[in-house]
């Protein structure tokens, strides 16, 4: 007797939930890991000037001001070169906590990441 589908072969059903799990995972930014985040660098300010992430969030400056700008740690845990326009720089927050920055070549430009944990666990 001949296949309906010669050459073809059938999946078990098994193989299509782990393929319909698989795709679902990757879809979804949140799925197994944090979500990254976006700041704008734009007429001598940081958008949003505070942040609200979870750990293991990577964040990403992005100057698109005409004039070059830094993100730099308060406390030195980051910073980037000298951002021309369109340059970005990115920084993964792994621990919870507060972490203020500014911009080193316009020290008025603050900004601040606030880090929570990735799970709220119940204390």
């Amino acid at each position: 007797m001949q296949a309906a589908f010669p050459g073809r072969h059938l999946l078990s059903p098994r193989a299509v939930f782990l393929a319909a799990a698989l795709a679902a995972a990757t879809h979804f930014p949140g799925a197994g890991r944090a979500e990254d985040a976006t700041v704008k660098i734009d007429n001598f300010t940081f958008a949003p000037s505070t942040l609200t992430v979870k750990a293991g969030t990577n964040v990403t400056w992005r100057n698109e001001d005409d004039i070059p700008h830094t993100v730099a740690s308060s406390t030195r845990v980051f910073k980037s070169k000298a951002l021309d326009t369109d340059d970005s720089f990115s920084f993964t927050f792994n621990d919870a906590g507060t972490y203020e920055y500014f911009c080193s070549l316009h020290p008025h430009m603050k900004g601040t990441i606030v880090v929570e944990p990735a799970n709220h666990a119940a204390k």
